[in-house]
């Protein structure tokens, strides 16, 4: 195992204080040395120094002093150059100052924010460009606004639109192109509503049906041309007739 990077203690302005207190250790406890552990173990003995290091020139001294700067010293951040700075962020700002990071540059900076704002204000990212934040969009959105994401150009995420829409609703996504949407929409529609997915090209949507509906709603499925299919209904008729 390599010896772990030390830094001149002769160039640090902690040498007079700090080291002969124990506070820091060569090698070991450095906020001078390109190491983020060491920089981590820094912070961790001394918080209280963190926000003299937000604004240094290496990026991972400011993102490892963002997890333990004031909160006044943490908004001065958020237009901070790295991405891991303003990830940081994401996870620490106030809720009220959250939504100044909704249109980062940043993926993982937005899923973040998504998944701290409150249910109420997360709509502000349900036409975000990438699939993942939305995603998170739609797991939190009230089910009340669900209906503007059904046409969501992404596969998953209409699937969780389709787990979470009202079931008075669910039809709107009877005829997604997708067989996972629909098959999510089959494993929840009400009977009354399932007649249209009877037929539906997708053995495996059929399948769902012939395992929920009521036995006297079956219809076309007990001469399913697929065999699953046809003996999962068949199965179930017969079990009625016993």
């Amino acid at each position: 195992m390599s010896a772990p990077p030390v830094a001149d203690c002769a160039e640090c302005p902690h040498r007079h204080d700090l080291l002969t207190q124990g506070r820091c250790t060569p090698g070991d406890v450095c906020v001078r040395v390109m190491s983020g552990r060491q920089i981590e173990r820094f912070f961790r003995v001394n918080p209280a120094l963190a926000d003299a290091y937000a604004g240094d020139a290496f990026w991972e001294r400011r993102a490892i002093a963002a997890r333990y700067v004031s909160q006044q010293t943490l908004l001065t951040l958020i237009a901070d150059p790295d991405e891991m700075v303003r990830r940081v962020l994401a996870y620490r700002l106030p809720i009220e100052a959250l939504a100044t990071l909704a249109t980062d540059p940043d993926r993982e900076v937005r899923v973040m924010v998504a998944e701290r704002l409150p249910a109420e204000r997360v709509e502000c990212l349900a036409a975000d460009p990438d699939y993942l934040v939305r995603q998170y969009v739609a797991r939190r959105l009230p089910v009340g606004r669900l209906f503007r994401m059904i046409r969501d150009p992404d596969r998953q995420v209409r699937v969780t639109v389709a787990d979470r829409l009202p079931l008075e609703s669910l039809g709107l996504l009877r005829n997604d192109p997708e067989p996972e949407v629909r098959i999510k929409v089959a494993e929840r529609i009400d009977y009354e509503e399932a007649d249209g997915l009877l037929a539906d090209p997708d053995w495996r949507v059929r399948l769902r049906l012939a395992e929920r509906l009521p036995v006297d709603l079956l219809g076309a499925l007990l001469e399913d041309p697929d065999p699953d299919v046809r003996a999962t209904a068949q199965a179930r008729w017969a079990e009625r007739e016993e």
